[in-house]
């Protein structure tokens, strides 16, 4: 195991609260109240915690799965080249209307 990853053991307290050690809730983030760890358990029995970012309702859409693989794909057509540019607002609107 590489030395900069934590091996060590989580506690559960009454109510099924968990204490983590403090070394690795700083590596988290997770010293601000209301941070969040997203956990998954896997098929093959492990379960996986991956520190979140809350965010305003409002703006939950820009985080979509498909919102991401858009910009994704713009990303990839921005660094190909695969733009065009305008003087104004009406050269576009002509450039659409083709």
């Amino acid at each position: 195991m590489s030395s900069n990853r934590y091996h060590g053991f989580l506690s559960f307290q009454s109510r099924g609260l968990v204490s983590f050690p403090r070394e690795l809730r700083e590596r988290l983030g997770a010293e601000t109240p209301g941070a969040q760890l997203e956990i998954e358990e896997r098929e093959d029995g492990v379960f996986e915690l991956k520190p979140m970012i809350a965010i305003p309702a409002e703006q939950a859409w820009f985080w979509s799965r498909r919102w991401q693989s858009m910009e994704q794909e713009a990303d990839a057509d921005i660094a190909a080249g695969r733009t065009d540019t305008f003087e104004d607002v009406e050269d576009l609107i002509t450039d659409l209307d083709q």
